[in-house]
């Protein structure tokens, strides 16, 4: 060994591992979007980095851990970008309201999680169902919606029996929409969803809709007679 050569410090081989990981992830994220589970090849990933299949497999032992691991990280940073909604000092109507728009910003701003999503939906959530962190990957949400309906019943500002589940899709769906079936309900109705004229509008469509679902104002009128 060269008598100049100095051995990495721990803490500096944790930080290089963490930065290979990260690397490793980011470049399989874009090619799993790209192609597909079955498409996306390891060898190409590799060659993209500049390094080998051995190594991959070396930080995530396999194609199929590789792609949970990258599953994990794109809903790890939608749960940790609604985990800034300060749900303590936001009334609840501006807390879900809050909470759609900063869903409908990081699914325009992520399209690669879209496609994941999808793909995952093709088979099934056959892949995902194996992710240990699966129970972190529902229960956050699951229960910051629960907060705020809760909140919002209490002061009186939402009458709907809404399911915390329920108002999670609610927003999801017209969030996700918008972005996967952007081509082809751009082919059929010849308009961009996700051309820049329509954001605000959209934007505040998403937010207007769940609030006057939570706090009854699309209720229907009882007509005359009903009880």
């Amino acid at each position: 060994m060269p008598s100049h050569y100095v051995t990495p410090a721990p803490g500096e081989r944790q930080r290089d591992a963490d930065r290979t990981r990260a690397e490793i992830l980011e470049v399989a994220q874009r090619e799993f979007a790209r192609h597909g589970y079955a498409g996306a090849r390891v060898d190409d990933m590799a060659a993209l980095m500049r390094t080998t299949k051995r190594m991959i497999y070396y930080y995530f032992g396999g194609k199929e851990k590789l792609y949970v691991a990258v599953l994990e990280k794109a809903y790890g940073e939608v749960r940790k970008l609604e985990s800034t909604i300060d749900v303590q000092h936001l009334a609840p109507v501006e807390a879900i309201r809050t909470l759609a728009e900063l869903t409908f910003d990081h699914h325009e701003a992520h399209p690669d999680f879209i496609k994941l999503v999808s793909i995952e939906n093709i088979h099934q959530a056959e892949h995902l169902r194996k992710s240990e962190a699966l129970p972190n990957l529902s229960g956050p949400v699951a229960e910051l919606i629960s907060q705020i309906l809760d909140a919002g019943r209490a002061a009186g500002d939402f009458v709907a029996e809404a399911d915390a589940i329920d108002v999670h899709m609610m927003i999801s769906s017209f969030c996700f929409f918008r972005i996967a079936n952007q081509h082809t309900f751009g082919a059929l109705f010849g308009r961009d969803m996700t051309a820049p004229e329509h954001r605000e509008r959209h934007r505040e469509m998403i937010g207007e809709m769940v609030v006057a679902y939570l706090t009854g104002a699309g209720r229907r009128t009882p007509g005359p007679g009903a009880p």
